[in-house]
């Protein structure tokens, strides 16, 4: 039941959250003073903390010198199943449920071997704790203890996980060539704030750069960022334009690659969302359904609570609670900037020309420093001056039908847009001639 609906992905994600949650932790910097300014990234907290992950198709192995899990945690919280009664966190953290170790290696393999040094009044102390699931599963005693043994010390403070026996979807992935990179992908993306605070976290050796989010500025465009207090939590609210809207706004045109546009939600700094255009974020709902025409959009949320439980995030950390008021009265804040965006693509439409020219110049500014505003701004387009009447044609083809035209016209890679044009007046003046 832990592990049946969550993924392999989210897993790893899962304990690379125990990681960093352990570099806040031992970097002594108060929880309420990183609430109060999540994303100040001239502060380079978490600068000399790493994290290793390595896998084969018959092991992992994930190691960071993040500070270790004490003898305490261990008995009280990290090897127990929800939390012990009287337990209150008051931390910058994503841990909530208590489970989040457990599920993770379960879904990884039966053979489980995790080691942890740490440093308590100035001695450091060393324990590990051996799992066979198998052997762990037929226990009838409960509590479901697991034996702590004592151990040699890691050479830094921290712990290491490793595990064989892995299970046969986890093989599957880890075998998968491609498997490498999504997670890198990943990992750069939901984990682009604590990267940006210096962590290091390493993937086959493999360094992982973290995602950089940025913003187009000039005398014509600049984002909105605000921030506000809900119900105990910070939320910080930035959107703006990322890159300009297609031209040809066309839906059967392919979209640009990789396109970044839409919402992202991020809680005690990791990404738990995005880009999401979907009815999540309002999209369909007050607003418009998302379509191509607005791309170039851009916006993040930032959750930040010393009360993780009040973070509007599911238990696998890979969307948003939806049901949240908090979040629900955030949406409300996330239409303003978006509707700004809508009517600018939309009058962009009826003078392209100098929506281009206002378009021109714009430097890219990190969204994480953009400057406090409290509305988006977009230019002004004007109505041109006179407009003659358009018919809109819009019909589908056979591919091949439309590759055998590209062809003929000499320009295979020219859009399906412009291919219908050409034939449309190729047509025009063969039938009409004027």
């Amino acid at each position: 039941m832990l592990t049946r609906d969550i993924s392999l992905t989210d897993c790893i994600l899962d304990l690379i959250d125990n990681s960093i949650d352990g570099a806040w932790d031992n970097a002594q910097i108060p929880a309420e003073e990183i609430v109060r300014n999540p994303i100040d990234f001239d502060d380079r907290s978490l600068s000399g903390y790493r994290i290793d992950i390595d896998f084969t198709d018959s092991s992992f192995a994930i190691r960071d010198n993040c500070g270790g899990i004490t003898l305490d945690d261990a008995a009280d919280y990290a090897f127990t199943f929800g939390r012990k009664e009287g337990r209150v966190d008051n931390d910058f953290s994503v841990g909530v449920y208590g489970i989040g170790m457990k599920r993770a290696v379960f879904k990884l393999g039966s053979l489980i071997d995790i080691t942890s040094t740490y440093t308590e009044s100035n001695e450091r102390q060393a324990y590990k704790i051996p799992i066979n699931v198998a052997a762990w599963l037929k226990s009838s005693s409960l509590p479901w203890d697991f034996d702590i043994e004592e151990s040699e010390s890691l050479e830094e403070d921290g712990v290491r996980i490793e595990v064989t026996d892995l299970a046969d979807g986890t093989q599957r992935s880890f075998a998968d060539p491609t498997f490498e990179g999504r997670l890198v992908r990943t990992l750069a993306r939901d984990y682009m704030i604590p990267l940006m605070h210096g962590l290091e976290i390493r993937v086959n050796s493999r360094p992982v750069v973290g995602w950089e989010f940025n913003l187009q500025e000039n005398e014509n465009f600049a984002p909105v960022r605000l921030a506000y207090n809900d119900e105990g939590v910070r939320v910080d609210l930035i959107a703006g334009m990322w890159g300009t809207p297609p031209d040809d706004p066309s839906p059967d045109e392919k979209p640009r690659k990789d396109d970044p546009s839409g919402w992202y939600i991020v809680c005690n700094g990791r990404v738990v969302l995005g880009p999401d255009t979907s009815i999540t974020t309002g999209w369909g709902d007050q607003l418009p359904k998302w379509h191509r025409q607005y791309s170039g959009f851009a916006g993040i949320v930032v959750f930040s609570s010393t009360d993780p439980s009040r973070l509007p995030m599911t238990t696998t950390k890979r969307n948003v609670d939806a049901s949240s008021r908090l979040y629900s009265r955030a949406v409300e804040k996330m239409h303003e900037p978006a509707r700004a965006w809508i009517d600018y693509s939309n009058k962009r439409k009826q003078n392209l020309e100098e929506a281009q020219e206002a378009e021109k110049g714009t430097a890219s500014v990190n969204v994480f420093r953009a400057a406090a505003r409290q509305e988006i701004r977009v230019p002004v387009i004007s109505k041109p001056a006179s407009r003659v009447r358009v018919a809109n044609v819009n019909y589908a083809v056979e591919l091949v039908r439309m590759q055998r035209l590209q062809e003929a016209i000499g320009n295979i890679n020219m859009s399906y847009r412009d291919a219908g044009i050409a034939a449309f007046e190729y047509a025009y003046d063969d039938l009409v001639g004027d």
